[in-house]
């Protein structure tokens, strides 16, 4: 795993741990630490061991070189390795890391499907609730963008289009587009600088913005968007010590995350947080668990992704044109 601080990484650890326990399966996990040479020396670590399967979460997300790396050390071993969650490689290289093996594969999500889902979650929720959202009363809607990590697709893809998506509901709907909230900011998003996506970061992030941004300034934030929903927590923490999202009697200021954690999903319940995207957890886990026993079995890699996506043809799909890419889709949540 990258790492286990992270929530949804958490979440997809206990509930794999579970599965391949009652499967019979023999596993051993590391913690990468937000670390790739870490997770490359436990790797080494793995395979001396005699392992004969890796599933990999690799640290650094999109990286041809990184990713290539844990690939070739499989082959040499000549054991299968299935990377999970974290992209191996970019849009333009799409391909090249998981066509250099045919004991490799990913299983994950088709990254611009979230940006997508959450833009139009969000757009549809401010064209019901403009004038309530619109604190200020100038017609514009001011919007705060956490992303969490610079180069990680899920992250350029949901910053993307969680914004263009949300402008393209609301300005058919008559209303201007989104306005982010600090006009000095070109890039149009706080980013964590330690790539963790944490709500620390986000928290910290807001608590500064607030001092400035506020309803008293005339400029308060509006909405806020995140690329998860630990740093959608993070920022509610934050709008909550300043005097918002405190439920029933204070102003709520709409924020979106990504991931459907638990927490996540109390919040929405409590009104203190309005929508998210759900990734499977569980989803994510069945995935690979079936790709262990399929492997097991003596099927092929590609063999082992179509049974898997054959199984639950709602919750899973193989990407078009890379029969070892298998997906897992994205659903909004909103309680």
């Amino acid at each position: 795993y990258y790492t286990y601080s992270d929530t949804y990484i958490t979440s997809v650890r206990t509930a794999l741990d579970a599965a391949l326990t009652e499967a019979g399966v023999k596993f051993q996990d590391f913690d990468g630490n937000s670390n790739q040479t870490t997770q490359n020396e436990q790797i080494d670590t793995a395979i001396a061991q005699g392992v004969n399967l890796l599933v990999v979460n690799i640290v650094t997300s999109g990286s041809v070189d990184a990713s290539q790396a844990i690939v070739d050390k499989a082959k040499a071993a000549d054991i299968p390795v299935i990377f999970f969650n974290r992209a191996v490689e970019s849009d333009e290289d799409e391909g090249k890391v998981l066509g250099s093996y045919d004991k490799c594969a990913f299983v994950g999500t088709d990254a611009p499907e979230a940006g997508h889902m959450q833009g139009k979650l969000i757009g549809d929720y401010l064209v019901e609730n403009f004038d309530k959202v619109d604190l200020n009363g100038d017609g514009k809607i001011s919007y705060a963008m956490f992303m969490g990590q610079l180069g990680n697709v899920e992250a350029i893809y949901r910053t993307q289009y969680g914004v263009e998506d949300a402008d393209a509901v609301i300005t058919a709907a008559g209303k201007p587009a989104l306005e982010y909230f600090d006009a000095s900011n070109t890039d149009k998003y706080q980013v964590d600088q330690d790539g963790n996506w944490s709500a620390t970061a986000a928290n910290n992030y807001m608590t500064t913005n607030l001092s400035q941004y506020n309803e008293s300034a005339g400029n308060m934030i509006e909405l806020v968007i995140c690329n998860n929903d630990n740093m959608a927590e993070g920022a509610i923490s934050a709008l909550q010590t300043a005097g918002y999202n405190n439920g029933e009697g204070t102003t709520t200021i709409p924020v979106f995350g990504v991931d459907a954690t638990d927490s996540a999903k109390a919040l929405i319940a409590n009104g203190y947080m309005t929508g998210t995207v759900e990734q499977s957890a569980t989803g994510m886990a069945d995935a690979l668990l079936g790709m262990v026993q399929n492997l097991s079995s003596g099927a092929t890699m590609d063999d082992a992704v179509a049974a898997v996506a054959g199984g639950n043809a709602d919750l899973y799909s193989v990407a078009e044109s890379i029969p070892n890419k298998l997906y897992v889709a994205y659903s909004a949540y909103t309680g």
